[in-house]
């Protein structure tokens, strides 16, 4: 008999297939919307799941989830688990690290150069029919070759994002990070690791690639606004609840700092209402990974953990040590 597995949101029909030649899989090619109760309804009925960044497993879910064995997420960040809680539940975490670097570290780069150079702000201007003739200073923004970058975070992606900086763009990269690079890899990356002081204060621009989690919540509030550069830009990549968006569009709308470019937000999908009302700001739906090849690439990653759970005992990129 097939093990019983349900998957969150829709998924590519190819990975769909390959997960039924293996599982009794419930999907949701529908995209229904959960709340947590139905969520926690539907998974309570199944021993696999694979889910998103949006699908809780904490200790409330599992409590009503006996039979879970293994959750397997369709994403690097994993802050819609409880992996301690799921490590005493025994339920085996995974999640998709690697395969998405390179196009997430484009995508950084791409809302770098779109929030330096004023993109979206002017593409609302000539729309809005408001282009009449030329100026020297019409939507002037920063300069990034050769500019110094600051990136909070130096795992995989922010090494992606300065070597682009460094090789490509001749940018000077400091950097802040939990623990510091191997004198080998800074050299790869051509990176000066520095206080968080010390980068915020440096920085024309400052890129966030930290994981979330309670310690790393408003990394960057008011206090740390404050201590930006006025002509200096934000760049989230990250996860949501990094940034205090509240403050950060009064930041914005004061121009403590010359603009932002978002791609996270806390409490998404939902945004901040005055992040709306800022020009100064690119905003885009959590996409940084959004390529067909790395989603196809993340999806069956995370089809393969599961696979490999129910038949080997152990997911290919887990995040806790269970027995099977």
């Amino acid at each position: 008999m097939k093990s019983k597995i349900i998957i969150a949101r829709p998924i590519f029909e190819a990975t769909l297939a390959r997960l039924r030649e293996h599982f009794e899989v419930t999907d949701n090619q529908a995209d229904t919307p959960w709340t947590k109760a139905s969520w926690t309804q539907a998974l309570s009925q199944h021993v696999g799941a694979l889910t998103t960044g949006s699908d809780p497993v904490d200790a409330e879910v599992l409590k009503a989830c006996p039979n879970l064995k293994a959750v397997a997420n369709m994403a690097v960040g994993y802050n819609n688990f409880d992996v301690p809680a799921m490590t005493a539940h025994g339920v085996q975490a995974s999640n998709t690290p690697d395969v998405l670097t390179e196009t997430t570290a484009d995508f950084g780069f791409a809302l770098l150069m779109a929030t330096a150079r004023r993109i979206t702000e002017s593409e609302h201007y000539l729309r809005r029919g408001e282009w009449t003739q030329w100026r020297y200073d019409m939507f002037a923004g920063a300069e990034v070759h050769g500019s110094t970058i600051g990136i909070l975070g130096m795992g995989r992606i922010g090494q992606g994002i300065a070597r682009r900086a460094a090789h490509g763009f001749g940018m000077k990269v400091i950097y802040h990070n939990r623990s510091r690079l191997s004198a080998e890899s800074e050299a790869e990356c051509k990176a000066t690791y520095v206080s968080k002081e010390e980068l915020l204060k440096t920085a024309d621009h400052v890129m966030l690639v930290v994981p979330y989690s309670a310690a790393s919540h408003h990394t960057i509030g008011a206090a740390e606004l404050a201590q930006m550069k006025p002509t200096a830009t934000l760049i989230n990549i990250a996860r949501g609840g990094i940034v205090d968006d509240a403050a950060l569009a009064v930041a914005l709308r004061e121009k403590q700092i010359a603009a932002a470019g978002l791609d996270v937000f806390e409490g998404e999908p939902k945004v901040h209402p005055d992040l709306l009302t800022v020009p100064n700001v690119v905003l885009t739906p959590h996409i940084a990974s959004a390529s067909i090849p790395t989603r196809m690439a993340m999806a069956n990653l995370a089809a393969d953990n599961l696979i490999s759970y129910f038949t080997q005992g152990k997911s290919l990129t887990p995040l806790n040590t269970v027995a099977a």
